[in-house]
């Protein structure tokens, strides 16, 4: 399906109910799991990684397809390594056989994981075999993907001697292990980061109820509306204010780009203020999900800009950096999405600067956003379906 997205007034007011982080519910699943005493997860997301994730977790099969979920795949490759006496076939779509997993498999193997591939090498599906890992001191890279370090991380306090866990080179993504971190505390679990080691000993999992929070980088795509508006009152309600997601720096990010937002009542209101479009330096090597909505922005500002940190795009649904400048070449004509959620929904406010933006494949959404075309309608967007 196929949408064509415009906004008559250009004047945005609106109350929107956000979606639940998926990130949190992902890790909340995996500690779930591993706790003798079950709890219960209020709010989880309802975004296909979700999903996924929960299936694969209760489902009593050894082959476990998770279709796009790229989190879900590396979560559970190390959840899957300590099933003792277990075996399983981990794959996925065609993308996620092109999404490097070597730096995970090489770690979890010189923990003692019995993990070797089935196709090409560093690459799923995985052939997996559940056993005891005793743990002890492991590297590994930390310029690929934090979603490896904390994969490990959610399933060390299970290793016999737990783990202490040395990240070579710079650390991507810095934001999401600290992130899980705080997560593991919440649930009983002490671990301590000096330098570029973290140590977990062997813990036991403490369950207790917990409601997931609104999710930041769902956030984002209505910070750009705020910005590319002619005028704005829009609030979002379920973030919290002092959030453990890293994309909670959207706050100072887009008050560079005359976003004013401020909680009132545990609500966060945007309204507009005025920015001036000088040449600006960004830095998204602990948000790099912001990318997308955040270049839209400054392409529809005219603003000159450059980028840091987001060496790692290229590994994420697609190309990231490729996908947006061939689009934003050819921004007068239909968008390609490449089976990326955050492409769709950060090319579709672009219309309260282009008038009209065609946006293909729209259901790609569902990864992270299930209502986003709903809520758009809510804020006065007028979207008309298409035949593909």
């Amino acid at each position: 399906m196929n949408y064509k997205i415009s906004h008559v007034s250009k004047i945005v007011t609106c109350k929107i109910n956000l979606p639940a982080s998926k990130s949190i519910s992902n890790r909340l699943l995996i500690i779930q799991a591993l706790c003798n005493n079950k709890f219960t997860i209020n709010n989880l997301s309802d975004s296909d990684d979700t999903i996924a994730l929960k299936k694969a977790l209760l489902k009593d099969n050894n082959e476990i397809n998770v279709g796009a979920a790229g989190t879900t795949f590396r979560f559970l490759a190390s959840f899957l390594a300590i099933q003792r006496g277990k075996e399983f076939i981990l794959t996925g779509t065609k993308r996620i056989k092109e999404r490097p997993i070597k730096n995970l498999v090489s770690t979890l193997q010189s923990l003692g994981a019995k993990i070797c591939y089935l196709e090409k090498e560093g690459f799923a599906p995985l052939k997996i075999k559940g056993t005891e890992i005793i743990g002890g001191e492991v590297e590994i890279d930390g310029t690929i993907s934090s979603q490896f370090i904390t994969s490990i991380l959610l399933v060390a306090p299970i290793f016999k001697k737990g783990i202490k866990l040395k990240i070579k080179g710079n650390l991507v993504s810095k934001s999401y292990v600290k992130m899980t971190l705080n997560l593991l505390k919440e649930f009983g679990i002490k671990s301590i980061w000096k330098d570029n080691i973290i140590e977990v000993k062997p813990q036991k999992y403490i369950g207790k109820t917990k409601t997931v929070e609104a999710d930041w980088s769902a956030a984002s795509f209505w910070f750009e509306i705020a910005a590319l508006s002619k005028k704005c009152n829009i609030c979002l309600v379920g973030l919290y204010e002092k959030s453990i997601q890293g994309d909670i720096l959207l706050i100072q990010i887009f008050k560079r780009l005359g976003v004013k937002s401020i909680f009132i009542d545990g609500e966060l209101h945007l309204t507009k203020i005025y920015s001036n479009n000088e040449e600006k330096i960004f830095d998204l090597a602990e948000t790099p999900d912001l990318y997308q909505p955040l270049a839209c922005t400054l392409h529809a500002k005219k603003i000159k800009v450059k980028f840091t940190g987001t060496d790692t795009l290229k590994y994420k649904e697609t190309d990231r950096i490729y996908a947006l400048k061939k689009e934003l070449d050819n921004i007068s004509t239909s968008i390609n999405t490449y089976r990326d959620h955050r492409m769709a929904m950060s090319f579709a406010p672009l219309c309260l600067i282009h008038d009209r933006i065609t946006i293909n494949n729209v259901e790609v959404v569902s990864k992270s956003y299930k209502n986003f075309w709903n809520d758009l309608s809510k804020a006065g967007f007028i979207i008309d379906p298409l035949s593909d």
